[in-house]
């Protein structure tokens, strides 16, 4: 029988599968929606970015509300509300009326996963975060790999619009059955056992019933360069879930079939990457502390990560370039265990908020992602330039856990757990 923690790792899980399975869907359609609504690839670029925008700018606001009152009836209020305006996105008539919907349906969903950092700082040892993170995020990756083509199945059947209504009344399902069965402490769950409480509280960090202090966390030296690696990976992920359909299709020539298995190969590879970095991080951690259990790991990575995306731009043969790719996304993903779990180790009381001031940083690179390279695009008439930009960030990535390492070691950070 599951233990208590681990049946609320499995519903944020299922969480993270409905997040990307409604921001995964409008990359996947966005050709019959610029053909439906008469939108250029920059509109379409700006649609993409209107959903980051809002999500960036309420993350801390809704996180720091978490992190006072409890991530149960934040959560709830997040996943309604963004599955209200998933099936929104099917009313859309023009390309302003796509705009503020997407806009809304952002704010809807900022602060989710942050406030599944604050669920895991609270019933999740610091000894276990890392695989408990690698699962999470697996689930997020395995349900966008699956996205595309249960997109264009349903595509198959009924109308584009009709697809949101579908995936909107799936969040909705997660947001009942959350409010009802969850608790913020472990003490408060019925059929939690008095064992297993004693076995989170005396592991996370945490006192019962404590709340943080978000200004608190800017004073944390390591806050900046976490923020400027996150800045990198999201701005890589945004790529993936918004132009990468497009790319295959019109610029490496594949057919329908050829693209909905490479579409959805980056997030098939990132669920076993992320798997693989939160146990890696976890055992590294545990035997060498922080500076090289975390910092170490996503270091590396983000190595691997801007080499494989640098020769995806210049490899003439269109399945070994989107093998490329996929293997850079993928391995970009090996950190989110390493990156996530340190955000708890370190913010503490205030894990919401520094989870969220890094997802904050990560969600200006995923606004400007599609914008850039629908621009570079255009002006440019060269699809290699954004695969450079991307290689290029995720070098400054390497660049930002070395210091990250660095400042963790050189100062108490550096328990070992």
């Amino acid at each position: 029988m599951l233990a208590m923690r681990h049946r609320v790792v499995a519903m944020t899980v299922l969480l993270a599968g409905v997040t990307y399975l409604d921001r995964v869907a409008i990359g996947v359609v966005a050709p019959q929606i610029t053909s439906d609504l008469h939108l250029t690839k920059v509109q379409m670029g700006y649609v993409f970015s209107a959903f980051t925008i809002a999500y960036g700018t309420f993350e801390i606001p809704t996180a720091a509300w978490a992190d006072r009152i409890g991530a149960r009836g934040v959560l709830t209020r997040i996943v309604a509300w963004w599955s209200a305006f998933t099936m929104v996105t099917a009313a859309a008539w023009s390309y302003l009326s796509l705009l503020v919907i997407r806009f809304l349906f952002g704010i809807g969903e900022a602060g989710a996963w942050p406030c599944v950092g604050r669920v895991f700082s609270r019933w999740i040892p610091a000894r276990e975060r890392g695989k408990t993170q690698g699962f999470f995020f697996a689930g997020a990756f395995l349900a966008g790999a699956f996205t595309p083509k249960i997109v264009v199945w349903l595509s198959s059947m009924m109308p584009w619009r009709w697809v949101f209504v579908v995936f909107g009344c799936v969040g909705f399902v997660w947001s009942v059955s959350w409010w009802l069965w969850f608790r913020d402490e472990p003490r408060d769950k019925a059929g939690t056992s008095p064992e297993e409480v004693a076995m989170i509280e005396s592991d996370r960090g945490l006192a019962v019933g404590s709340h943080g202090d978000w200004k608190a966390v800017f004073k944390i030296p390591i806050v900046w360069p976490i923020c400027v690696s996150h800045f990198a990976n999201t701005y890589g992920t945004f790529f993936i879930i918004s132009w990468l359909p497009t790319y295959l299709k019109e610029v490496r020539g594949m057919t329908e079939s050829q693209m909905t298995i490479f579409a959805g190969l980056p997030m098939f590879i990132a669920a076993g990457a992320a798997l693989a970095g939160g146990w890696v991080t976890d055992v590294l951690t545990k035997r060498h502390g922080l500076g090289w259990g975390r910092a170490g790991v996503a270091g590396g990575a983000y190595f691997v990560a801007m080499t494989a995306m640098f020769f995806a731009a210049r490899v003439p043969d269109a399945k070994l370039a989107a093998s490329l790719i996929a293997v850079s996304y993928g391995v970009s993903m090996f950190t989110l265990g390493a990156a996530f779990s340190l955000c708890i180790d370190i913010g503490k009381e205030n894990s919401a908020v520094m989870t969220a001031t890094m997802n904050t940083a990560g969600q200006v690179g995923g606004t400007l992602s599609p914008i850039a390279l629908a621009y570079l695009v255009q002006w440019f008439s060269n699809w290699a330039l954004p695969f450079y930009v991307m290689s290029g960030l995720y070098g400054a990535a390497v660049l930002s856990w070395i210091v990250i390492g660095r400042q963790v070691r050189d100062t108490m950070l550096d328990g070992k757990h």
